[in-house]
């Protein structure tokens, strides 16, 4: 392989770290690591010429620009064709699906719509949303990303009908009557990540935000609960 200058395009304190981890692991490999909106500019990339742009956890529309140019590859937390589009761990959770796969695409003009390289699978019957995607990350960087690495496969088009899901509203975090035990705790810890809004409740003005919950026995023993005035809000 002649070409061994790759790019990473990441974000989120957790993916950060297992990335800087990755690139001290991988010491003959020039990995440039992407953090920040800005930093994914046409001229960078001109100037290092990567041989993939490797996408494991991205919150913008990458710009068509780019993944004309250079062979984009996004990691969703799918079993693509189903489950294209926004929020897809709080969409699995929410209609009580325990059971995915990280499906690595190439960036198409359509969303989520572009052919497969490889798919791994991932279990969310535990844990808050931020230990899902810890776990999600352990994946990618140490089985993923280098088998498309190592083995170049050649991405093959995605079969069967396509199913979307919406981007979830920050209004969607609220707790709404009627759930099971199962269903709360899967709300609250769907939500449990840096950067998402929590699930909460709002009671005479006062907005409580739920963390850290605990399933025993088909019943939310306890979690984590900050309350202030909805004025205070950080949404």
């Amino acid at each position: 392989m002649k070409n061994t200058v790759f790019a990473i395009a990441t974000i989120r304190p957790w993916n950060i770290q297992i990335a800087e981890q990755f690139i001290r692991d991988h010491p003959d490999w020039k990995i440039h690591l992407i953090t920040e909106k800005g930093g994914l500019k046409e001229s960078f990339l001109e100037e290092i010429q990567p041989l993939y742009i490797f996408f494991p956890h991205w919150s913008w529309l990458i710009p068509r620009e780019i993944y004309s140019r250079w062979e984009c590859v996004v990691f969703h937390m799918t079993d693509l064709p189903f489950g294209r589009g926004g929020s897809p761990l709080q969409n699995l959770l929410s209609r009580g699906i325990y059971h995915t796969k990280i499906s690595a695409l190439r960036v198409t003009d359509g969303v989520d719509e572009g052919p497969i390289y490889l798919k791994r699978d991932l279990d969310l019957s535990e844990g808050s949303a931020e230990e899902i995607y810890r776990r999600a990350a352990e994946i990618v960087f140490r089985e993923m990303i280098p088998e498309i690495i190592k083995n170049r496969p050649v991405p093959t088009a995605q079969e069967g009908k396509g199913i979307y899901f919406p981007r979830r509203k920050p209004q969607e975090s609220a707790i709404t009557q009627g759930l099971s035990a199962q269903q709360l705790y899967d709300h609250i810890r769907m939500l449990d990540a840096e950067g998402y809004p929590k699930a909460f409740l709002q009671c005479h003005g006062y907005r409580m935000e739920f963390s850290k919950a605990e399933l025993l026995k088909n019943k939310v023993v306890q979690a984590l609960v900050r309350i202030h005035l909805e004025a205070e809000s950080d949404d």
